[in-house]
């Protein structure tokens, strides 16, 4: 009995050894390849490339520090609006600015609001400049509209004609209040640069400092973040990049959602992980459609209607456009420095050295 009991408690001795053994070179292996587990759960992280994979680890500092640079823009035209009977029978030939004035025109004024974004990419003790596009800044100098029927002479004949009297541009939250002029712009690239000269030369604002990257190295499927400020709001989201290298300039889709006020808004690409952020590209606009509705003569919100009695007042026809969200346009960093090298001269002699933003 006492030597069953001995050969038991011996083969316990000898299994419990090799546990022991076994648990040791787990660890050992464990350690080792922890590399190696690391190099295959994130296979991207160090291949050069732009990653398609959500960040591994927290960004919100960095992103942070980036939001501080974009500002919200705003901008507003005024008009001097005319309106003439169709038995005036005015043409684009027989119009003219003193006839205008001196002929008994009804004659009204209105303004045309927009807003979206702008990026603080330069600012030194005298100067500040931000990067925005185009379509937020820019008013047509003459709208006009048409009667349908054309006159005996198969001329259109002008109903309604719009003339740009003044706009003004301004950033919030800009030291020296924030009416701020045109640098430079471009309305077929749709990119323009914004600036003023600043009076309080001792607050200093952030600009935006990370490296400008490449769209053309954009892969289907990369991981961008877009931040701008839809509705007025300062905001940021995440998107996927489709149809890379979309045109010869290198403009991309993102599958972002994209509201009013996005427009102008940071387009950010990480490569070889957080916080490897380059600037890839600026949203510039959604895919929407457009139809028209019949309105009653008060907005909703100015008047409120009974929808249980017929409506019996003036109808107008309204042109109504809906958004197609998760279909977002980019403008690629390529055509921006385009934009830069053409307008380099104009910009050095205001005053203004983006080589440190360009990374030259």
């Amino acid at each position: 009995m006492r030597q069953n009991l001995k050969i038991r408690l011996y083969f316990c001795l000898i299994m419990t050894r090799r546990i022991f053994l076994i648990l040791v070179l787990f660890a050992i292996l464990s350690s080792g390849c922890t590399k190696r587990i690391y190099d295959v759960v994130y296979p991207t992280l160090s291949d050069g490339k732009y990653d398609t994979e959500f960040p591994y680890k927290d960004c919100s500092a960095q992103l942070e520090d980036i939001a501080r640079t974009i500002k919200r823009i705003n901008h507003i035209a005024y008009y001097n609006n005319y309106a003439f009977a169709y038995e005036t029978g005015l043409t684009l030939d027989n119009m003219t600015h003193t006839r205008l004035k001196k002929e008994n025109f009804q004659k009204t004024t209105s303004h045309q609001t927009a807003s979206g974004t702008a990026t603080v990419i330069y600012a030194d003790n005298k100067r500040l400049a931000l990067l925005t596009c185009a379509h937020i800044i820019h008013a047509q100098d003459t709208i006009i509209s048409y009667y349908p029927q054309l006159s005996h002479d198969g001329d259109k004949i002008i109903r309604n004609i719009a003339i740009l009297k003044r706009q003004n541009n301004y950033v919030i939250d800009i030291v020296d209040g924030g009416e701020i002029e045109i640098l430079a712009i471009d309305h077929r690239k749709d990119i323009a640069i914004i600036g003023k000269r600043k009076h309080n030369t001792e607050r200093m604002i952030p600009t935006f400092q990370y490296p400008t990257g490449r769209a053309h190295k954009l892969e289907w499927g990369s991981f961008v973040y877009v931040m701008g400020f839809p509705m007025g709001n300062k905001m940021i989201t995440r998107g996927i990049v489709s149809n890379p290298k979309h045109d010869p300039s290198g403009s991309f889709l993102v599958d972002a959602l994209f509201n009013r006020g996005f427009s102008g808004g940071l387009v950010l690409a990480i490569k070889d992980g957080v916080p490897n952020f380059e600037l890839v590209g600026m949203a510039k606009s959604v895919s929407a459609h457009t139809e028209y509705v019949l309105r009653p003569e008060k907005e909703p919100g100015q008047y409120s209607y009974d929808p249980s009695l017929p409506y019996k007042g003036d109808v107008f026809v309204q042109l109504k456009r809906d958004i197609n969200y998760g279909i977002t346009h980019a403008l690629s960093m390529e055509a921006m420095k385009d934009f830069f090298k053409e307008n380099d001269k104009t910009l050095r002699n205001a005053g203004f050295n983006f080589d440190e933003f360009l990374g030259r």
